[in-house]
């Protein structure tokens, strides 16, 4: 069946439940970029250091890292409507209270509750929104996908709107923007069915002992310190006005949901996951060493094009997580999401810092040698990491109640 097919089951033909939920996950992954375009607007606002500012990435990915062992563990025993309903409730709150510090050190405190929130919502969007749908998970899954890729698009938009007036505003809209979600689920989804088993803090660890579930995961680590080493320390080397860093960034973002919804399947038919996520990392690379060295016009172009390699690898990494090992998929992504992650807190950590004691081009360079490093790994465990669920369609994927976060 098409997914778009608008007939009972398709992607417009939801109960409002499913669309509830999916407004909301648009929202809680704009969390994710939001700061970008503002981050040199808060630094100043606040007297703080870009890396210190880089800390607003670190605090949030760190707690997201460590929520992808306790998601499950909770959702699991109190249901996926109330743990939405957490999750949104403690972004509102945390999204609200960093508007209002008055040091960068609250605001990162506060990034990192915020960060527990989104974790606890979007790790269980996905089986809540396949749960609800009509009809196939198909549609379900590209409405899930459609959202995160809109919600990385305007995430820096939204930043650079409101951030122009003052940087505290992007924190308001969102706590504001998420109150409308936790209403709008409150209403339109009902509770479902807790899973039979319940997950233990400790599963997602014991998946990590299969090699190719452990393989995927240690390429993703480094491949993600490349991705946020151009989320999160790009914007200071651009060095632009908040509007025309959210249009880069949402150009970015728009390349990411692209290539990630439609491109990233249609090559892995032609050519293989293994192949395109190999190649893809050696093209990003390649893209972020120019991005370090060029001028700036090439900067702005490589940081854009760099969404689509980005789309790519993150449909195919999620892909090969969730099929690789006989794990149940949502423990299997959870332990590899909580090896990722913490990649995602590095980057924007160390790359101000790798700048400090070197210069602007070396960062880039490291993000560089990550990405390569990633690739590596594919062709060094192909054989571990080659498996029949691996080529499989995303819609397999729900059939378990994925969790999958932000990919």
């Amino acid at each position: 069946m098409d997914p778009f097919d608008a007939g009972a089951g398709g992607l417009l033909r939801q109960p409002k439940a499913v669309w509830a939920t999916a407004g909301a996950s648009v929202v809680a992954f704009m969390g994710i970029g939001l700061v970008d375009p503002i981050l040199p607007s808060i630094a100043q606002g606040l007297d703080a250091t870009a890396g210190q500012v880089s800390l607003l990435f670190t605090s949030y990915f760190l707690i997201t890292a460590f929520a992808m062992l306790v998601t499950g563990f909770v959702s699991s025993r109190i249901g996926g409507r109330r743990t939405l309903l957490l999750g949104l409730a403690l972004v509102v709150v945390f999204a609200g209270l960093a508007g209002t510090s008055d040091t960068v050190g609250q605001l990162v405190g506060y990034r990192a509750g915020w960060g527990l929130g989104n974790a606890l919502f979007v790790s269980t969007a996905l089986a809540v929104i396949v749960g609800a749908a009509a009809g196939g998970s198909a549609a379900a899954i590209l409405l899930y996908e459609s959202a995160l890729g809109l919600g990385m698009a305007c995430g820096p938009l939204l930043g650079a709107l409101l951030g122009d007036a003052s940087w505290r505003y992007p924190f308001f809209g969102t706590a504001a923007l998420m109150a409308i979600g936790f209403l709008g689920i409150t209403v339109f989804l009902k509770e479902q069915p807790k899973p039979a088993r319940r997950t233990s803090l400790l599963d997602p660890l014991k998946a990590l002992g299969h090699g190719g579930l452990a393989s995927v995961a240690a390429s993703a680590f480094f491949y993600n310190y490349t991705f946020f080493t151009v989320l999160a320390f790009t914007p200071f080397v651009l060095d632009m006005t908040p509007y025309a860093s959210g249009a880069v960034f949402f150009a970015w973002g728009l390349l990411l949901a692209v290539f990630s919804v439609l491109v990233a399947p249609r090559l892995q038919r032609r050519f293989g996951s293994l192949k395109v996520l190999g190649g893809s990392l050696l093209l990003l690379a390649a893209d972020v060493l120019v991005l370090g060295y060029g001028g700036h016009a090439t900067a702005v172009v490589c940081t854009i094009l760099s969404g689509a390699f980005i789309g790519v690898n993150n449909t195919v990494y999620t892909e090969l997580a969730l099929g690789v090992s006989d794990a149940p998929r949502p423990v299997a992504s959870a332990g590899y999401n909580f090896v990722r992650w913490f990649a995602a807190a590095a980057a924007p950590f160390f790359a101000p810092r790798i700048e400090e004691w070197t210069d602007i081009h070396v960062p880039f360079v490291v993000a560089a040698v990550t990405a390569v490093l990633g690739a590596v790994v594919v062709a060094v465990r192909r054989e571990a990491l080659t498996h029949e669920a691996a080529e499989t369609e995303p819609r397999h994927a729900a059939e378990d109640g994925v969790t999958v976060l932000a990919n």
